[in-house]
């Protein structure tokens, strides 16, 4: 780190829970509705509502904790969290505090450091420690639209106001912003997996916020520190540490005081810039919710839990390179995204070609997809259809140039690749015989290049086969017009 001094960084993600309703009523937990239209008493804070907890919230707390290593508490407390803004109608959230749902978790993420253009060096395993993720609910929302001085004005949407988050801390043991980034994508990806959470940042059902410090690599107290808060994009989240750690190494260096204080990041400036003192948790005066019963959790209830989870992604990319023989590079871009991984592992089972399977998807189908803004859950071709296409190319029946040809008129008209191969007459030609006098041939009519090849001008053999290709309008099987050439000049 820059001048002797190092980074501390700690990360808390608010991931809303994937729920239909709101965690302590039956209002909708949609997103996009118009302003304050799901609502009730209970999510309003009118006086003599009471809140009762959602049982589906705990479904997918405890399958958000099991995902990321924590363990599940037999007891937890909800408790009243106290302080007041206009988006906070009752003037307190329940929250949980000293005894949280789930607590004292170990991540272990894949991290590597970038250089500018954001390009990554060597991934290498970081074990992360995840103090706890309690249960909780969201404050509303503030909004204000118009231009100013001409027809600016805010007002408070409380749709958000009661809809299910869980808050995942960790502790300090982020060195640099870059760290940070693979964690929170890691978190991302891990919820999205298991159903848990949409995670979806454009939508504000997943928000980070990170608790930066700097201090005098061999110090062994932490300085004070400021939170960055309202972070929209994992860029902008390290794009802001970044600023910060900056700020702040230059603030100790010319004896200037760094407040502990709540920070926001200015996308247009490229710099952070103060919202409020940081308050601590005394400051909130936490005390047991009345209305709700401790929360207690069976044993038989985490059973029923942990039998219900999906394979996690990277035990599917380690099994994917043991049992399908890919790099560690094409089986982590294949479990990027569950529908992908398993669109993958069906072709791959179905066409008995993993390797194959995997570059068509990584390269080809792929491409497809992100021309289309399609993804694999809503892939034209099948599974089953692309394992079809890639058993005709092993068969010789076609070569790889017309295989790729042939998918993209698969995506585009939903046929099945035997259609296609008919369509375009791409039957491949590979009957020896038949290709032999096609070299024969090709050879008579190019006596010079015969002679220069044989003299040592190796480099021909592909003037050869291109000749031989022309000449079959691409129906010949490259392997053996090779095998041919090379026996016969």
């Amino acid at each position: 780190m820059k001048n002797g001094w190092e980074a501390i960084i700690g990360m808390e993600i608010h991931a809303q829970l994937a729920t239909e309703t709101k965690i302590f009523c039956a209002c909708a937990a949609s997103f996009g509705d118009e302003p304050n239209a799901n609502t009730c008493p209970v999510c309003l804070g009118l006086p003599g509502a009471l809140p009762v907890l959602n049982q589906r919230v705990v479904d997918l707390g405890a399958k958000a904790a099991l995902a990321l290593g924590l363990n599940i508490n037999e007891q937890s407390i909800f408790s009243r969290k106290n302080y007041f803004y206009p988006d906070l109608p009752k003037g307190y959230q329940i929250s949980q505090y000293d005894k949280p749902f789930s607590s004292n978790g170990e991540l272990t993420i894949l991290t590597a450091e970038r250089d500018e253009t954001g390009r990554a060096a060597e991934f290498k395993p970081m074990t992360i420690r995840i103090e706890r993720m309690h249960l909780e609910e969201d404050a509303g929302k503030n909004v204000h639209e118009g231009l100013p001085e001409v027809d600016k004005f805010s007002y408070v949407d409380l749709n958000r106001a009661g809809t299910p988050l869980g808050e995942i801390v960790t502790a300090p043991d982020f060195r640099s912003s870059w760290q940070a980034y693979d964690y929170v994508n890691h978190v991302r990806r891990v919820l999205q997996w298991v159903g848990a959470s949409d995670a979806d940042m454009e939508k504000g059902n997943l928000r980070c916020e990170a608790n930066v410090s700097v201090r005098r690599i061999g110090e062994e107290k932490f300085r004070n520190k400021i939170e960055l808060k309202n972070l929209n994009s994992v860029r902008f989240m390290q794009k802001a540490i970044d600023y910060e750690i900056e700020r702040q190494i230059e603030a100790h260096e010319t004896g200037e005081t760094v407040n502990q204080e709540t920070r926001l990041w200015d996308e247009k400036n490229n710099r952070t810039r103060v919202m409020r003192s940081k308050e601590d948790a005394h400051d909130y005066r936490y005390f047991p919710e009345p209305d709700l019963q401790p929360l207690r959790i069976s044993s038989e209830f985490i059973e029923r839990v942990k039998a219900e989870m999906p394979e996690l992604p990277d035990r599917m990319r380690d099994r994917f390179v043991e049992d399908f023989d890919l790099s560690f590079a094409d089986a982590s871009q294949l479990v990027s995204d569950r529908d992908l991984a398993s669109f993958y592992e069906a072709t791959a089972k179905a066409s008995n070609s993993p390797r194959v399977s995997a570059n068509f998807i990584l390269s080809e189908l792929l491409r497809e997809f992100n021309n289309a803004n399609q993804t694999a859950k809503d892939s034209p071709v099948s599974a089953e259809n692309l394992a079809e296409l890639i058993k005709t190319l092993d068969a010789g029946k076609i070569n790889n140039n017309q295989a790729k040809e042939v998918l993209v008129e698969m995506f585009k008209s939903g046929k099945s690749a035997d259609e296609i191969v008919k369509e375009k007459n791409f039957e491949q030609i590979s009957d020896a015989a038949q290709i032999e006098k096609l070299v024969d041939e090709i050879i008579k009519d190019n006596q010079n290049q015969v002679a220069a090849y044989k003299n040592g001008n190796e480099k021909l053999l592909g003037f050869f086969v291109g000749q031989v290709m022309k000449a079959s309008q691409g129906k010949a099987n490259p392997k053996v017009v090779n095998i041919l050439l090379k026996n016969k000049l």
